[in-house]
């Protein structure tokens, strides 16, 4: 298979707004106001530009099984969230995020299992 310059370029493109978030979040946590940082990286921004490049590569009812599976593992992640703020009160960063991680794997398992069956 031969890929193009331009699948290359696009592909670059992707990775360009995708890192262009994550810079936009620490600036605005670090240089503005913790709480705009917070909003861009709660923002279904990078949520939305998967969905319109999915919905550009494939189709429609792949983009629709995607937005359903965002909706379910969006639950894992608000308990990642909640397990990192309350365990920055009493262990280190690196600990605390090993914790929220750990709880996240746990949850992200816990869900698959139950979309599976349905």
């Amino acid at each position: 298979m031969i890929v193009s310059k331009m699948d290359y370029l696009y592909t670059l493109l992707k990775f360009v707004v995708g890192g262009g978030i994550i810079v936009g979040v620490t600036f605005l946590a670090q240089n503005i106001e913790p709480k705009y940082g917070g909003i861009l990286a709660a923002a279904p921004i990078t949520t939305t530009i998967a969905f319109v490049y999915t919905y550009s590569e494939t189709n429609a009812g792949v983009t629709q099984q995607l937005i359903l599976s965002a909706f379910y593992f969006a639950i894992p992640t608000v308990l990642f969230l909640c397990v990192l703020y309350l365990l920055m009160n009493r262990f280190s960063f690196l600990l605390s995020l090993g914790g929220a991680y750990s709880t996240w794997i746990a949850a992200l398992v816990i869900v698959n299992r139950i979309i599976s069956k349905m």
